[in-house]
């Protein structure tokens, strides 16, 4: 959880910093892919605050009305960066591409000039973009490290089984986040250049209506990633698995009857289990081999938090 909210903080300072550049390039540049930009960056910004508020609100303590906490409310702070900021960010970019494509945009004077030294407004868009870059690789190389760090812990083999089976979604976004914000200043900077050596406007604004494509594209990618853990899915099967063989080796057990397993938060498990043990036990007996039980999943993985193991005689 801590390496979760360094992430989202790196995230949020560096988009932030980045949205302010952004649109003053834009003021002065009236560059489409520059707007669409903007749009981006802004909407990463308030993606991090979503995502901090998801962990704050996750550390509530188990309730009457939520016996297993509120560890979902990150998947559902998720869903929503992914349904309305990213949403909203790629259909502005989008229409705004679009609209500069078929009616061309006005384009701010070719030069600007700064205490008396006169500069070219490419110049300022491109620097504004590689200070992007160089913000963005390091709010990626943070997210990245992290879901590496996640990756040897729990055995993925690489980034598409990790997208897979993480829980973590709130590092999830992020990282898909930096990974956008990435491709989507390399596009914008190509448009402008291209534009500014060609003297076609066109460049310009196909970058921008690409890096809308490229956000409403990732957000329907993440809000399918939150809709599988908003809606209960159980742990992985291979760690399924592990758990049934961890109850079914312990001794006194001859049989799992029935099991199921449900994240109900990026590091809480629920497992349940109906489990047949051998007749000849006595109750005392039961109920420490059920605490056993307990004791060997959660040293299998962290994560499980809570164990209800209900036994057949």
């Amino acid at each position: 959880m801590a390496g979760s909210k360094s992430v989202v903080l790196a995230a949020l300072v560096a988009n932030g910093a980045i949205a302010v550049l952004k649109f003053g390039a834009f003021l002065l540049t009236g560059s489409p892919s520059m707007l669409s930009e903007t749009y981006h960056s802004i909407s990463d910004t308030g993606n991090q605050v979503f995502l901090l508020v998801g962990i704050r609100y996750s550390k509530k303590a188990p309730s009457r009305g939520h016996p297993f906490g509120y560890g979902k409310a990150q998947f559902f702070y998720s869903f929503l960066v992914a349904v309305l900021l990213f949403g909203i960010a790629g259909w502005e970019s989008l229409k705004h591409g679009y609209d500069a494509i078929l009616h061309g945009h006005q384009v701010a004077p070719g030069t600007v000039t700064f205490a008396s030294v006169t500069v070219d407004t490419v110049y300022v868009s491109v620097v504004v973009l590689l200070g992007a870059i160089a913000f963005e690789s390091y709010a990626f190389m943070k997210a990245y490290a992290e879901l590496r760090r996640q990756m040897d812990e729990y055995g993925w083999t690489g980034l598409v089984e990790a997208f897979r089976s993480t829980s973590d979604v709130t590092t999830l976004t992020a990282f898909t986040e930096d990974a956008i914000a990435l491709g989507g200043a390399v596009i914008a900077l190509v448009g402008i250049v291209l534009s500014r050596v060609t003297g076609n406007h066109i460049y310009d604004a196909v970058s921008a209506a690409i890096i809308g494509v490229l956000l409403m594209g990732f957000a329907l990618a993440l809000a399918w990633e939150n809709k599988r853990l908003l809606l209960g899915e159980s742990a992985p099967k291979g760690l399924e698995s592990d758990f049934q063989s961890i109850i079914r080796e312990h001794p006194g057990v001859t049989h799992v009857d029935r099991f199921r397993t449900m994240f109900v938060g990026p590091s809480g498990i629920l497992v349940t289990a109906d489990v047949s043990f051998d007749p000849d036990l006595v109750t005392d007996d039961i109920d420490a081999d059920i605490g056993r039980i307990e004791e060997k999943l959660r040293a299998r993985d962290d994560r499980v938090r809570f164990v209800y193991v209900e036994p057949e005689l």
